[in-house]
């Protein structure tokens, strides 16, 4: 994880949360409680950013979740921080999973992620469409909060790209036991849905204030013409800032 960290600090300008609203906390408590956090799925970036996310928030808390066999064989580091092979569209991989999830419910020191949509997914598309496994997990979970998490990567005034991500509102499992399993993937995309509709508007606003700093990546263009801005900076008896937004050019 301290690869990870060092990794996307150089590929993401910064990563940040949204900040509570009415009706969804920022930070979910989950304090002794089991918990199944499920995603929209836009990039590759995805699990690299729930786990940053997750250690800086739950630090106590292992993380595991399912990933596509195939894909894991190509980046085996992933094995070592809780990914967990799962062959898609099939019989084995649908007990495996389901196997998987039942005993990160049981417990309570474990962060399950899961990414029902599959493959990946533009974060704006809609609606939003899952896959039937997660479902089937809430249906055989007896207790613990299912919660939606959405994430987003857009340009906005530097070089590299901002990490969004956004909690939804925690679903508690216990009051929705009439629920079958094809209820709760629907009931559950909505939530998703509504978490990524909300993100999306942070997103389009560009407002930093609306967001929570979780940690600062790479800033700046980099090369000759930073070092021109710094000497430049330097001469004129002021404080150097690498960040395009502030360049006074």
């Amino acid at each position: 994880m301290w690869y990870v960290r060092g990794y996307c600090r150089r590929h993401f300008h910064s990563i940040r949360l949204l900040k509570p609203s009415d009706n969804r906390p920022a930070v979910p408590v989950i304090e002794g409680e089991s918990v199944l956090l499920y995603a929209n799925h836009p990039s590759w970036w995805d699990p690299l950013i729930f786990f940053l996310v997750a250690q800086k928030l739950y630090p106590d808390r292992m993380n595991y979740g399912p990933m596509d066999a195939t894909a894991l064989g190509r980046y085996s580091f992933l094995k070592r921080i809780g990914f967990l092979g799962i062959e898609r569209n099939s019989w084995k991989g649908a007990a495996h999973f389901l196997r998987f999830a039942k005993a990160a419910m049981e417990r309570s020191d474990v962060l399950f992620w899961v990414t029902p949509q599959g493959d990946f997914v533009d974060p704006r598309q809609r609606p939003v469409d899952m896959k039937p496994g997660v479902g089937h997990a809430a249906a055989a979970a007896k207790h613990g909060w299912i919660i939606p998490f959405a994430v987003e990567y857009p340009f906005w005034n530097e070089r590299l790209p901002e990490a969004l991500v956004a909690f939804g509102t925690p679903q508690r499992v216990e009051l929705h036991q009439d629920l079958d399993a094809t209820q709760w993937n629907k009931h559950l995309a909505a939530a998703l849905e509504e978490t990524q509709n909300e993100l999306r508007t942070a997103a389009i606003s560009r407002d930093t204030n609306v967001f929570i700093e979780l940690a600062v990546g790479t800033v700046g263009i980099g090369g000759v013409y930073d070092i021109t801005r710094r000497i430049r900076s330097t001469l004129a008896g002021q404080r150097f800032n690498p960040a395009h937004e502030e360049d006074p050019s």
